[in-house]
């Protein structure tokens, strides 16, 4: 009879944990980001270093302190990548970060495909917004954008161990 006991207390606490991990992996670290209008869709002028906003309605994200990478956005805009690109700085990212399937805007392999078919057009909103990621906006040719943050080239080094070198920023000291 304790055996008995003990496997189902086993089995129980299992699934508990594993639904707890699901919650918080998929929904619980995750938060709605409050608008704050002409401040959400930036990106970098073409030799510049300050962003500047573009125009944009219909803005929506989520984010989470757990990662800086978890950022994700969506958005409409009356410009047309092309003419976006005359003025702001291109980034080379192709291939979006996946957002939870309950944000149903930002699905990243649909951008990605636009992306890599020309399209949309990804540019460079803000570099370092965190110690080795910058800020990605992509604008596709029916005014639809999105936004997610990618680790950059000082991010990738610093996170797999590789040594960073003079071009990268010095990192934050934590506590």
């Amino acid at each position: 009879m304790t055996g008995k006991i003990l496997s189902i207390i086993l089995i129980v606490s299992g699934l508990a944990a594993g639904v707890a991990m699901y919650y918080l992996q998929v929904y619980g670290f995750y938060d709605d980001v409050v608008e704050k209008p002409g401040q959400d869709v930036v990106l970098l002028p073409i030799g510049g270093e300050t962003p500047e906003p573009i125009a944009y309605g219909n803005f929506q994200a989520i984010d989470a302190d757990s990662s800086p990478i978890r950022y994700r956005a969506c958005f409409t805009t009356p410009l047309k990548p092309a003419e976006v690109a005359q003025l702001y700085q291109l980034s080379d990212a192709r291939e979006p970060r996946n957002a939870p399937n309950w944000f149903d805007c930002f699905d990243a392999n649909t951008i990605g495909q636009a992306l890599h078919d020309g399209q949309a057009t990804a540019f460079i909103s803000e570099k370092n917004i965190e110690f080795g990621v910058d800020r990605i906006v992509a604008i596709t040719e029916d005014g639809r954008g999105y936004v997610w943050h990618e680790l950059n080239n000082c991010g990738e080094k610093a996170y797999d161990g590789t040594i960073v070198g003079e071009e990268c920023p010095k990192r934050p000291q934590t506590n």
